[in-house]
């Protein structure tokens, strides 16, 4: 399923989004803390991004994906304890303090959710093919011919 625009979650089919549009626009943010060059997106790219990151939690139990979205709302409204504002109020400085917090978290669960969120984005952004040759990807769809060549 592809959206046509990620953040009107607007889609050309009658299956439903994993995700709602505020929180595509929250992961979307955290993934560009994580991945900067995501910020850098053409709509076209972001609707990849965003695409390839929708099958795979749509591949995921309901039960998978709503902890997700618990999850996201988590680093929503999580710095508000800590810095008074929500997530995307933050600076870029005190978004990035949030991040490495819940990476290196004292308590597995929040470590694990963030290393999710983190997957995911790698997945959506490096699992585009036109980036496969900036990072030194090369694979071959030949495999089994080369191997018994």
């Amino acid at each position: 399923m592809r959206p046509l625009d990620p953040h009107t979650r607007r889609q050309s089919n009658a299956t439903v989004s994993p995700l709602s549009a505020r929180r595509w626009a929250l992961f979307l943010d955290v993934g560009a803390r994580i991945v900067p060059a995501l910020a850098e997106l053409d709509v076209a790219g972001r609707a990849e991004f965003v695409a390839t990151v929708e099958k795979a939690l749509l591949d995921r139990p309901p039960a998978i994906r709503r902890r997700f979205g618990l999850f996201l709302s988590a680093i929503a409204w999580g710095p508000l304890f800590r810095f008074g504002a929500p997530f995307a109020r933050l600076t870029p400085e005190r978004k990035d303090a949030v991040l490495r917090w819940l990476m290196d978290a004292p308590v597995g669960k929040i470590r694990n959710g963030f290393w999710g969120v983190r997957t995911l984005v790698f997945m959506g952004f490096y699992g585009r093919p036109e980036v496969w040759p900036a990072v030194g990807y090369a694979p071959s769809f030949d495999g089994n011919e080369l191997l018994h060549g």
